[in-house]
């Protein structure tokens, strides 16, 4: 499962209601690309679908993630970052071997939980 945090709990709970889905979530997935390899995507939807990972945070914040995203999501902890330097939602991911300086992106080395094809497209649709 993913750990949410209470400050990334907050943002979401604030964004769904600026986009009057307040009991949506937001969904996180997977493609590959970016400068490491993988790099997250984010939507903001009403209600999971039928295969997806529902992840429960404070505040009611919910977080949702298709199958094939989530063998490398597993463990992660969500929290979001207000500094005066930056602004976003921050990932500590234990699969990451490595992240890009933007944060948005990360490579793995244990390449069996990526599977042969890459994260296909759809999956995240």
């Amino acid at each position: 499962m993913i750990e949410i945090r209470e400050s990334a709990a907050r943002q979401i709970r604030k964004l769904l209601a600026q986009q009057h889905m307040e009991e949506g979530g937001l969904r996180i997935g997977l493609k590959a690309g970016g400068c490491s390899g993988f790099e997250y995507v984010f939507a903001w939807e009403p209600a999971p679908h039928a295969r997806d990972h529902v992840c429960d945070g404070p505040e009611g914040a919910r977080v949702f993630i298709d199958p094939r995203s989530f063998r490398l999501l597993d463990g992660t902890v969500l929290d979001y970052d207000t500094s005066l330097m930056s602004r976003g939602f921050l990932f500590e991911n234990p699969h990451a071997k490595s992240t890009c300086g933007c944060g948005i992106s990360f490579s793995v080395e244990d390449t069996h939980l990526a599977s042969p094809d890459g994260l296909a497209e759809e999956d995240h649709q």
